[in-house]
Order: C-alpha cells, then sequence, then structure tokens
C-alpha cells in the first residue's frame, strides 16, 4: 500500500499594490506546473483568499494532476452549458409571450380604431343627412313662406340636392337592413356592399349638383348685396336651425361638395385599420379605390361643364364693345384662324381630329354636327308651322260669323248652326288652342333654347381646332398654347359624349311632339263628332244614306267654294282699282296727246308705282297715263308692255295697268261750306267696265284758292295767302306723295305746298274769275 505524499503549501507574500496583476489572476485561481527537487512534474495551483489577499500555493501528486485537472475542467463545462441553455430558453419564451401580447394589444388598438372609423363614418353620414333634409325642407319652406315675394332664384339653389338626399338616405338604409352593429366582424362587408352598390347612382347625383355648385354661390352672392334682403335670410336660418352655427344657405348647400371627397379618406383609414387577413381587406381595397375613382370622373365632369358654361353663352355685344376687345393678340389669333379656314377650303390642308397623329378627319364629330344641324333645321321649322297654324286658328277664333243676323229666322239650319259655332267657339276650339300652346308650343320653344348651347359649342370647337392645328407641330408649348390643346380637347371630348346624348333626347322630344300633335286633333275630332251628333237630327239632309250624304255635302262645298272665289275676285279687282283722282293739267295734257297719237282704246293708267329692274324700263308713279305701243316685249314675252309715257317709252309690267275711261259718276261734294248743290259740277275721271267714247271738257267753274296762309321755309316751297288763287301744275311730289302739290301762284313763282292748305271754290263764290288759274 502506498501512502500519499505530504502537501506543501508555500506563503506567498502579497505584492505590492503598484504590481499589476492579469485579469485572470484577479480572478481568484490560477494553475500552472512545476518541478520538485526529484525532477517530478507537480500540479501547483493558487488561490488567493479575498481577504488577505495571501496567495496559497497548493501542490498535487505529480502522477495524479493531469486526470485530476481534466475533470475537474468537465464538470465546471457541463454546469455552465445547462445554466445557459435553461436561460436562453426562458428569456425565449418570454419574448415570444410578450410579442404575443404587443400583437394582441396592436390587433385589439386596430379593431378599435376600424370600429371607431366605420362609426364615425356611419355617425357623419346621418348628421349630414339631417342637416341636409332641415336645409331642403324646414329652412327653404320658411324662406318662401315668410319672404314675400320670395328672392329670385331661391329654388334654383337648391337644384340637384333632392337626389343626393335621396341616394344618402339609400346607403343608411342599406345598413340598417343588415342590423348589424359598428364592431362586428361582417360590417365592413355590408358598408362595401351598400357603397359599391349605389356608387353609379352617386356619381349621377353629386356630379349635377357639384357642376351646378358655382350658380348658388352667384344667387346668394347677390342676395348679399342686398342688405335688407340678406338680414332676413339669416334670420329666417337661425330660427330654423338655432342649434346650428348657420349664418347662410351656402353652410348648408356646400355640405355634398365635401362629403363625396371625404368618402375615400374614411374608407382608406377603416382599409388601413384592417388586417390584412380580415375577409373583408380586399373588398375594402375595392371600395376605396371606387371612391378616389368616383371622384376623379366627377372633378372631370365639373370641369367639361365649366368650359361649357363659359363658350355656350351668347353675348350680346354692342360694336363698342367689340373694338374695345380688339388688341394685338385677338387680332393674331383671329388672322391665324382665317389662314387655317382658307386652307381647309381651297384643300391645303386637311382638318385634324382627336387622332392628330395619324392627321385623320373625325368622321365621328363630323357625323354629330351634320345631324345636329338637320334636327336643329327640322325643329325650327316645325316650331315655325305650329306658331303658323296657332295664328290662323286665331284669327278664325275672332271671326265671329254666328253673331250676325243672317235674316233667317224660323230655320233649323241656322238656329243648329248658330248653336254648334257658338259651342266651338267658346268651349271646344279655345280648350284646343290652350292644350297647343301647353303642350306643342311651349316644348317647341324651350328646344329652340336649347340648341343655342350646342351650336356656340361648336362653333367654339371650330375655332379651337384652329388655333390647334397651328401649334400641334411645336415640339415644345408654352402655357398659353397648352391651355388652348387643352380647351380643344376639352371641347371635343364634352361633345363627343354629350352630342349624342343632346341629339338622341332631342329626336325623341321632337317625336313625342308630332305625336302629342296628333293626339290633341284625334281629341278634337272627337269632341266635335259629340257635338254634332247632338244635333244630327235637327239638320237637314239627316235623313239621307251615307252615301248620298256626302255625295250632297261635296256638291255643296265646290259649290260654296265656287261662289267664295267669285266673290274674292270681285272683291280683289275692286280693291285694286285705284280711287278715282281729277287729273292734274299736266295729266290733261298728257291724256290729250296720247290719245290724238294713239286713239282713247290704247290709254291705261298705272294702278301702283312701276320700278324699273331691267334696261329700258320705266319708273312710272300711281295713277300716271300712258298708251300702249305692243302688248310683248321684244322676246314675246307678254308680262312686259311698250308703253309710251308721253315722250319717253320703254317697258313696264303688263299687271300694273288697267285700262283709262272717263268717269261718268258726278263728283263728291266740295270741301268748302259755301258750294251749292244746283252749281253746274265738273265730271270727275273713274273706270267703268264699258269703254265708253271720253265727253268733251266742259267750261270751268271751279278754281283753287288758299285756305290758309302759308309761308315757304325753303327754296323749293312757295308762300300764298288765303283766298289766294293758286293753279295747281302736279298734284303730288317727285316721290308720288298726295300731301304735297307743286303749284303757280301770281308772279309766276313756282314751288310745292301742303295739299291740304288748298279749297276749291266756284267761280263765282266771291273771287273775280281768272282764267289762267282754273284747275
Amino acid at each position: 500500500m502506498e501512502v500519499p505524499r505530504r502537501l506543501s503549501f508555500p506563503l506567498v507574500l502579497p505584492k505590492p499594490a503598484s504590481s499589476a496583476r492579469s485579469p485572470l489572476g484577479a480572478a481568484g485561481q490560477t494553475a500552472g506546473s512545476s518541478k520538485d527537487q526529484t525532477g517530478g512534474e507537480k500540479l501547483i495551483s493558487e488561490e488567493k483568499t479575498p481577504e488577505s489577499g495571501v496567495i496559497v500555493v497548493v501542490e498535487a501528486p505529480p502522477e495524479d494532476g493531469k486526470a485530476a485537472r481534466r475533470f475537474s475542467s468537465q464538470d465546471s463545462f457541463s454546469e455552465e452549458s445547462s445554466l445557459s441553455e435553461e436561460r436562453l430558453e426562458e428569456e425565449a419564451r418570454e419574448a415570444q409571450r410578450r410579442a404575443e401580447e404587443e400583437e394582441a394589444a396592436a390587433k385589439e388598438r386596430a379593431a378599435q380604431r376600424q370600429q371607431l372609423a366605420i362609426q364615425e363614418l356611419v355617425e357623419s353620414e346621418r348628421s349630414y343627412l339631417r342637416l341636409l333634409q332641415l336645409s331642403t325642407v324646414t329652412i327653404r319652406s320658411n324662406l318662401q313662406q315668410q319672404l314675400q315675394p320670395p328672392p329670385a332664384g331661391l329654388d334654383s339653389m337648391f337644384l340637384h340636392i333632392e337626389e343626393v338626399i335621396d341616394v344618402s338616405s339609400r346607403l343608411l338604409s342599406l345598413l340598417d337592413q343588415k342590423q348589424l352593429q359598428f364592431g362586428e366582424p361582417d360590417f365592413p362587408q355590408s358598408l362595401c356592399d351598400s357603397f359599391l352598390s349605389l356608387s353609379s347612382e352617386m356619381e349621377a347625383a353629386y356630379k349635377e349638383y357639384l357642376a351646378h355648385y358655382n350658380h348658388v354661390t352667384e344667387v346668394e352672392n347677390s342676395y348679399k348685396q342686398k342688405e335688407a334682403l340678406w338680414n332676413e335670410v339669416v334670420r329666417v336660418i337661425k330660427a330654423a336651425a338655432p342649434d346650428v352655427n348657420a349664418t347662410s344657405l351656402s353652410f348648408f348647400l356646400v355640405m355634398p361638395v365635401q362629403r363625396i371627397a371625404r368618402y375615400p379618406l374614411l374608407l382608406q383609414t377603416i382599409q388601413k385599420h384592417t388586417d390584412a387577413s380580415h375577409p373583408a381587406y380586399a373588398l375594402l381595397e375595392q371600395t376605396a379605390h371606387t371612391s378616389v375613382a368616383l371622384n376623379c370622373r366627377i372633378n372631370e365632369y365639373k370641369r367639361f361643364r365649366e368650359v361649357a358654361d363659359k363658350y355656350r353663352k351668347t353675348e350680346m355685344l354692342t360694336i363698342k364693345d367689340k373694338i374695345v376687345r380688339l388688341n394685338t393678340h385677338s387680332i393674331a389669333k383671329k388672322t391665324a384662324r382665317l389662314g387655317q379656314q382658307i386652307k381647309h377650303e381651297a384643300g391645303l390642308k386637311p382638318k385634324i381630329g382627336v387622332l392628330d397623329v395619324l392627321q385623320l378627319v373625325d368622321e365621328e364629330f363630323d357625323a354629330l354636327e351634320g345631324f345636329f344641324y338637320v334636327l336643329e333645321n327640322g325643329i325650327l321649322e316645325l316650331l315655325e308651322n305650329v306658331e303658323m297654324y296657332l295664328q290662323h286658328l286665331q284669327g278664325f277664333l275672332s271671326c265671329r260669323t254666328e253673331d250676325f243676323d243672317l235674316d233667317m229666322d224660323g230655320e233649323k239650319a241656322p238656329i243648329c248652326y248658330k248653336e254648334i259655332t257658338t259651342a266651338l267657339r267658346q268651349w271646344i276650339l279655345p280648350m284646343f288652342e290652350k292644350r297647343m300652346r301647353k303642350l306643342i308650343h311651349q316644348p317647341l320653344c324651350a328646344l329652340r333654347d336649347l340648341l343655342v348651347g350646342p351650336r356656340n359649342l361648336i362653333r367654339k370647337r371650330l375655332d379651337k381646332l384652329l388655333d390647334y392645328e397651328v401649334i400641334e407641330g411645336k415640339p415644345n408649348l408654352s402655357y398659353e398654347e397648352q391651355a388652348v390643346a387643352n380647351t380643344y380637347r376639352t371641347l371635343n371630348t364634352l361633345l363627343l359624349t354629350e352630342l349624342p346624348q343632346f341629339n338622341g333626347l332631342a329626336l325623341q322630344m321632337m317625336w313625342s311632339t308630332l305625336g302629342t300633335f296628333s293626339c290633341l286633333h284625334r281629341d278634337l275630332a272627337a269632341d266635335m263628332e259629340q257635338l254634332f251628333h247632338s244635333f244630327a237630327q235637327q239638320l237637314p239632309h239627316s235623313s239621307l244614306s251615307p252615301g248620298a250624304f256626302w255625295e250632297w255635302a261635296e256638291s255643296s262645298v265646290l259649290e260654296g267654294a265656287r261662289r267664295l272665289q267669285h266673290l274674292c275676285r270681285m272683291v280683289e279687282d275692286k280693291l285694286n282699282a285705284p280711287d278715282a283722282q281729277p287729273l292734274s293739267p299736266s295729266s290733261q295734257r298728257r291724256l290729250k296727246q296720247l290719245t290724238d297719237k294713239h286713239g282713247s282704246g290704247k290709254i291705261f293708267q298705272v294702278m301702283s308705282t312701276v320700278v324699273g329692274t331691267r334696261d329700258l324700263d320705266l319708273n312710272l308713279t300711281k295713277g300716271e297715263l300712258v298708251a300702249v305701243i305692243s302688248e310683248a316685249d321684244s322676246r314675246g314675252d307678254r308680262r312686259r308692255w311698250l308703253v309710251d309715257a308721253g315722250g319717253k317709252r320703254g317697258y313696264a309690267a303688263a299687271s300694273k295697268l288697267i285700262r283709262y275711261h272717263q268717269p261718268t259718276d258726278d263728283p263728291p261734294p266740295s270741301p268748302h261750306p259755301n258750294l251749292t248743290e244746283d252749281v253746274t259740277t265738273r265730271r270727275r275721271h273713274s273706270y267703268s267696265p264699258a269703254g265708253n267714247a271720253p265727253l268733251p271738257m266742259s267750261q270751268p267753274c271751279f278754281q283753287v284758292v288758299g285756305a290758309y296762309d302759308f309761308t315757304a321755309r325753303s327754296k323749293h316751297e312757295v308762300s300764298f295767302r288765303a283766298g289766294e288763287p293758286v293753279r295747281i301744275l302736279e298734284p303730288h311730289d317727285k316721290r308720288g306723295s298726295p300731301e304735297w302739290s307743286l303749284v303757280e301762284v301770281r308772279g309766276g313763282q313756282r314751288g310745292y305746298v301742303p295739299s291740304n292748305y288748298l279749297a276749291i271754290m266756284p267761280v263765282g263764290a266771291g273771287l273775280p274769275p281768272n282764267p289762267g288759274f282754273f284747275l
């Protein structure tokens, strides 16, 4: 048995404080190896006591040192590794638990925010609808009742707002039908489905309202210019909505403008706080994109409408206003347009359309434009015919033949005729005219007024097209040139979009008007048939068979038409015959000259003024005497006669000449009060159907004297005193007016005097006869 060696513990004094030890030695243990006196290897371990800092050296047996060291290091490493693995696992579990808690908290916060966003959208929609209904129903009715008369344009301010209210109420009703709470998982999907189902109606309602909103501000500004009116409007608004701090109508009417722009923000907020794994996430994303696209389309439509409103108005400019607008820019622009138009008409340059890169003619727009002008001509012609129809109907109603006494008392036919015509003129035809004006004439007038806007836009589009053709080849465009190009594209797109709809609606309205016109006449025929049936038994020939009755009616109508035509011809001949007037001395001399030269059978008188329009045509005044040389011109045209006007010869229209005959009737009473009836009167000239030979002129027994004093005012006039005899040279002026007469007074002075200043007096009525001053 081997006895173990004694362990030696050498005492080592502590080193001075200035000597530094390594971190490993300061750790508390240092191991090393040394050799003893016998040459064997010894394991030396040092340990530093924390109290005194004394290092104790322990020597191990040299043969067992290596095994002991190996076992000691393995035990300590296994213990440390097991401790670190446990610590890491615990830290991982703690981190995972903490991450799960944070993720759950984030999901809870996102769900709360989503619920708040949904709640904000729905609750704000309810408040928005309540305020719109308040402004439309309560405030509008109060303004119409309390302000008398109602302000001009009040109803136009609320135009298209009913459609906005309707689409908003339908959105809320769809959400209420689901009966879901804000926090339920199915509510986002229900919200998206409701919004998408109403997106088209929402766009149609809001785009019209937003396009009309500028008119709302204009009307409200016009109210503000009248202080008393605006104070009353504000008072009514505050009384109707005391809980709302509103001081103007625009406070309510601007809400649709703000609301449609807020839908994308609210939907995007709901989508932002919705988990990507949520079943309604994709639907929320689609709804948000739809709301953004809806706003873009509304803004584009509003821009189109602003351009259309700018150019479709017709400006009534005076010449002064047009001159003021002239400047170098406008002159250069109009000159460039004229140059482009000349190139188009001459075929030097083709017109371009939307496909300006391919230089193609816009055939689609040309077809729309052509159809619009055809439709415009049809509407205007139809309106003109309807107005003429109403004018003739009004003339028929104004001619009340039943009021005249026909001296046929006791006969049944006149009595029935009076009763029938009375019913027609008092009830049936006035009602028919009223319906015609309301259902036919007024719609056509409104449609005619609507044609002005598209016509102006088409003309402006042509002007902008000419401007665009000038700049379309430039590589770089200035700001103004880019604005011109954008304006042309906008007008072209607007017309291509809106003009087909307008043409279709106008054509449909025109056909509807024609159908209404037919229906009105059908109703008129039914009313007249019912009226005539009530008098059928009292009328003559009521016992005839239908064939015999229509034969009798046709013969009666033809006989009546023949008599009426004969009567009209007689009246026309009587009206066309010129009034019998005394001949002037110059006309008497011409009559004698023409009679001696051509004979009395060739003398004709001019019925109305003749103005020559060809070579060798004469200018003749009404009542002038001529002699017909030939009843045809050199080409054989019997409508132009060759006449002799007392020296000058030429052609005159045969329709304005009538054969002249000597008068046989007595003249009318003299305007002078002292003219007696037993005085031998002078025959006046007139026309008679038989060609009597002219009677010899009797000795003149009348003279023309001045009835009043007249003082000449120019060198073409002559003065005379009342009672002074004058000699009439021409009973009219150079223009043929009988209001002035050319006379000669004592002393041989000639000039014009008013015809109503002259009087015809008998020769023996106090004035000495003077043969030189007879008529």
